[in-house]
C-alpha cells in the first residue's frame, strides 16, 4: 500500500515494536511490564496506532488505540482513545535525527464522568533505527506532571 506523502517523515515508525518497560507514580507501587506498539499504514494521511501492555505472567494491563497525523513537515498530532475513560489529543514537534526522529506530544485530555482525573499527558518517542524509546508523563489524581512510564522497544515486524 502506498504511503501518503504527509507520512514520509515518520515512515520509520511503521511496524510492530516490542520490549520492556518500567512504571512508577507517587500514588502506586513501581512495576515492570511488556509492551507492544503497532503503527499501521492504511494508505490515508495518518497511521493507525495500537498499544498493548502485559504484566508478570502475561496479565493484560492496558490498551489504547488512535491515530498519528503529520501536519506540514514538523508537527505531529496524536489522537487517542483509552478504555479508562480518557481521550487525548496530543501535538508537538517532529525533529529529524541522523538515525530517525523524535517527537514530544503534549495532550489535552478529556475525562468521562466516571474516570480518574487526568489533567495532562506528555508522550515522547525517539526512533533510532530499529529501536524505539518512549516515555509518558502524566498529571493526574492531584499530582503534578510526573514521569510515569519508560519503555525500550525493538522492531519485530514490518507493516502489518
Amino acid at each position: 500500500m502506498d504511503l501518503h506523502s504527509n507520512l514520509a517523515p515518520v515512515e520509520s515508525l511503521i511496524g510492530v515494536w516490542r520490549g520492556e518497560g518500567t512504571g512508577h507514580y507517587p500514588t502506586i507501587p513501581s512495576f515492570t511490564f511488556d509492551e507492544e506498539l503497532t503503527f499501521t499504514n492504511i494508505g490515508k494521511p495518518f497511521l493507525h496506532y495500537q498499544q498493548r501492555t502485559w504484566g508478570p505472567g502475561g496479565t493484560p494491563i492496558h490498551t489504547e488505540t488512535g491515530y498519528v497525523r503529520v501536519v506540514g513537515s514538523d508537527l505531529v498530532e496524536f489522537v487517542l482513545a483509552l478504555p479508562t475513560g480518557q481521550a487525548e489529543i496530543g501535538e508537538g514537534p517532529l525533529i529529524p535525527t541522523d538515525t530517525g526522529f523524535s517527537m514530544s506530544l503534549t495532550s489535552q485530555v478529556i475525562n468521562s464522568s466516571t474516570a480518574k482525573l487526568v489533567e495532562l499527558t506528555v508522550r515522547k518517542y525517539v526512533v533510532d533505527g530499529d529501536r524505539l524509546h518512549t516515555s509518558f508523563g502524566m498529571a493526574a489524581v492531584g499530582q503534578n506532571l510526573t514521569n510515569h512510564l519508560e519503555t525500550n522497544l525493538v522492531r519485530v515486524g514490518e507493516n502489518p
